[in-house]
């Protein structure tokens, strides 16, 4: 049997791989108890509601993208190079979990709980901030120019972000979020760099 912790983890990864079929009806309970060969009542041992379960992949979502980000704003001494790794880790993130990618967007949450997307607001919010400081960084370092609107540069890049996790989702996957990324990189940077 396998253990509480060991269980839970099995059951979102089990709820992110149903996710990448974003042709599939809405992913219940029900369906995700048959796929993992368990009863309903032994996912509710584990999370109070699907709600709960899409909280988790939000977690997971938060910490590994944080974790990445931090390690980049720590370790690289550019500005310029930190919005674009950070850019990467992203775009990569997406292309490596497609199901989560559909929670990015809120594509996956349509139907469920409000303060799930909500959730999602305020992560894209905290990526937008993290730009900012790593723009702000780059004026500091003259790699932007001064003049920059530090605040409509990081939302342009997120949403440069966001427009490319919804281009991969919304083509079954089919659209790499990394695809061209080094080419349009270089076309932001002539819009932003001193």
């Amino acid at each position: 049997m396998a253990r509480t912790g060991e269980r839970k983890n099995q059951i979102l990864q089990t709820l992110a791989q149903m996710l990448e079929n974003p042709a599939s009806e809405k992913v219940t309970t029900a369906s995700l108890a048959a796929k993992l060969d368990v009863s309903e009542a032994a996912l509710y041992r584990h999370f109070s509601g699907k709600a709960q379960m899409f909280e988790g992949l939000i977690e997971f979502i938060e910490q590994t993208l944080f974790a990445l980000i931090n390690k980049i704003t720590t370790e690289e001494k550019s500005g310029l190079r930190q919005i674009d790794a950070i850019v990467g880790v992203l775009l990569a993130f997406a292309q490596k979990n497609k199901g989560m990618t559909r929670v990015l967007i809120g594509d996956a949450l349509v139907h469920e709980d409000e303060r799930l997307q909500a959730r999602i607001n305020q992560l894209h919010d905290r990526l937008e901030a993290a730009l900012k400081q790593a723009a702000r960084f780059g004026v500091t370092q003259n790699e932007l120019a001064a003049e920059i609107d530090i605040a409509a540069c990081a939302n342009a890049i997120l949403s440069f972000v966001v427009g490319r996790w919804h281009q991969f989702a919304k083509s079954g996957f089919k659209r790499d979020p990394v695809e061209n990324w080094n080419r349009q990189w270089r076309l932001i940077l002539e819009g932003i760099a001193a």
